[in-house]
């Protein structure tokens, strides 16, 4: 079995499980706020696909990620192990401290974060996985910094954590 296969089963079994009483927390197991980046998807017309002009190739996107995964491994190559985890290989397994090191978001963004924390009512644990999901925007980006943009796209992977998704029908 695939990862996509398993990750597709996982979906089918926990996407009906969730309404609006319990989609936060299942038999003790917090779901959403597990999940780095979850995202409602829109249909596309089919004017609209018929019309499309071809995306980026799966190679460009490829070395994209390949360079972004090099950029991380350089950063916690110096870096000692972690307790029992071993070492750090990237951004998802970022500490705490390790998140202010290199994800730090300057005041601009810091109050942007703080703004969406508390219209969105965002869990702290939202709030390291965006400042994770964030560095890995930068990291793709070629960034040095987590910057505004890197921030609001990151907010925008928690779509689901909206409190409105359950009357949207989601």
């Amino acid at each position: 079995m695939t990862i996509s296969t398993i990750c597709l089963i996982a979906a089918m079994v926990i996407i009906p499980l969730l309404t609006e009483s319990n989609y936060r927390t299942i038999r003790g197991y917090i779901i959403f706020d597990s999940i780095d980046i979850h995202c409602e998807i829109q249909a596309v017309p089919f004017a609209q696909l018929s019309q499309m002009q071809p995306g980026k190739p799966s190679s460009a996107i490829r070395e994209r990620v390949i360079r972004a995964r090099q950029i991380q491994t350089e950063r916690f190559s110096s870096l000692p192990k972690q307790g029992g985890q071993g070492r750090v290989h990237c951004n998802a397994q970022m500490t705490e401290k390790m998140l202010h090191d290199y994800a730090e978001p300057d005041a601009t963004s810091l109050d942007m974060l703080r703004m969406a924390m508390e219209r969105l009512k965002l869990s702290a644990r939202a709030y390291t996985r965006i400042l994770k999901v964030a560095r890995t925007i930068a990291d793709l980006a070629g960034s040095e910094k987590v910057e505004s943009m890197h921030i609001a796209e990151a907010i925008g992977y928690r779509s689901l954590d909206r409190g409105d998704w359950a009357e949207r029908g989601i």
